[in-house]
């Protein structure tokens, strides 16, 4: 599939799961598209790179591995989003990323993921935290940030830091996921 065959097939990709799935399917039967998604999904102003991210989203949610050969590709995309809609699946493919670098069971991500990629994820997740996006993508920025806290000494006081500060402000979902992770800071 050329770039542009993949660009026109994400015109028929909206928020429904049924057309997201069928796009990550195909994206599974030929996973260097993941490649070509990250570059559309560099597109930061042009709203069919959240479509590209959704895609990645579900590709990432069905085998994590298919991201790893574009780890540095996906990270480095992280700080330049723009859209909420490109924000939200990327900060969830970095929950799948840091709950696999963490989990008890040894897997692909504890080799793939470098020390670069932990660190860019982790400035990522400070950036959304402390920015003006939707509050799913704090919730997952805290989750990873919490995991990371174990690796990364500095994470915990200022992660307490700025969900003690945004606290007050935060909305209901914010509040409940700032408690449970403040709770498991302490």
């Amino acid at each position: 599939m050329t770039f542009e065959d993949l660009y026109k097939s994400l015109d028929y990709v909206n928020h429904s799961r049924e057309k997201r799935q069928e796009m990550a399917d195909l994206v599974m039967c030929n996973p260097s598209l993941i490649g070509t998604l990250l570059v559309i999904a560099a597109e930061v102003k042009n709203p069919i790179s959240s479509k590209a991210c959704w895609v990645v989203e579900f590709a990432a949610k069905k085998n994590l591995n298919t991201i790893f050969p574009y780890l540095n590709e996906f990270t480095e995309l992280q700080p330049k989003l723009i859209l909420d809609s490109s924000i939200r699946p990327i900060a969830k493919i970095n929950e799948f990323l840091i709950n696999a670098y963490f989990s008890k069971t040894v897997n692909e991500a504890q080799e793939q993921l470098s020390e670069i990629h932990l660190e860019r994820i982790a400035t990522a997740a400070f950036d959304w935290l402390i920015s003006d996006v939707k509050v799913a993508t704090k919730a997952y920025s805290m989750s990873c940030l919490l995991l990371l806290s174990k690796k990364y000494d500095w994470i915990s006081p200022e992660l307490r830091l700025v969900l003690e500060q945004n606290y007050g402000s935060g909305s209901a979902a914010y509040k409940a996921r700032a408690r449970m992770v403040l709770a498991k800071l302490k």
